[in-house]
């Protein structure tokens, strides 16, 4: 089975929903809501400033169409989709990648409270693998999605 790198970790291709020349796009093994997923380089590039202009347009091209999909499967009337670029940002993974995170009415109290289910996110996930979906339930959505963009 082929697997991409994910910073430190290595991802397997059943994760995996979409692959462009530069850019792949995975299911989260912890999601903060339905529907979180990741955009990633294929080059493992730590921040954001070192991607070559071709990976960002590739990046955010690839952000910009799973984004779309994923609004629509999930039924969201939003996203929010952020990058954590930097320790002190949050980021937990030594890795560009773009999280996007379909939203609904009222899914979480005060709306930017999102951002602290992120950092308490990437903290426990780091901490508790425990809480991790696990591989089964990783590639059964991934197949779903992956359904989207053939």
């Amino acid at each position: 089975m082929a697997t991409f790198r994910f910073g430190q970790h290595i991802i397997k291709s059943s994760a995996v929903f979409l692959k462009t020349e530069l850019s792949f796009a995975l299911v989260n093994r912890k999601p903060v809501v339905p529907g979180h997923v990741l955009v990633c380089p294929l080059r493992v590039v730590e921040r954001f400033r070192d991607l070559r202009p071709d990976e960002v347009t590739d990046l955010f091209m690839t952000t910009q169409r799973v984004s779309s999909q994923i609004e629509k499967h999930f039924q969201a009337s939003s996203l929010t989709i952020c990058v954590q670029d930097g320790h002190e940002a949050g980021q937990t993974v030594k890795h560009v990648h773009v999280h996007v995170l379909p939203r609904k009415a009222g899914d979480f109290e005060k709306n930017d409270s999102i951002y602290d289910e992120l950092q308490k996110h990437d903290r426990e996930s780091e901490d508790d693998s425990s809480q991790w979906r696990s591989e089964e339930e990783m590639a059964k959505e991934a197949s779903e999605l992956r359904s989207l963009f053939s």
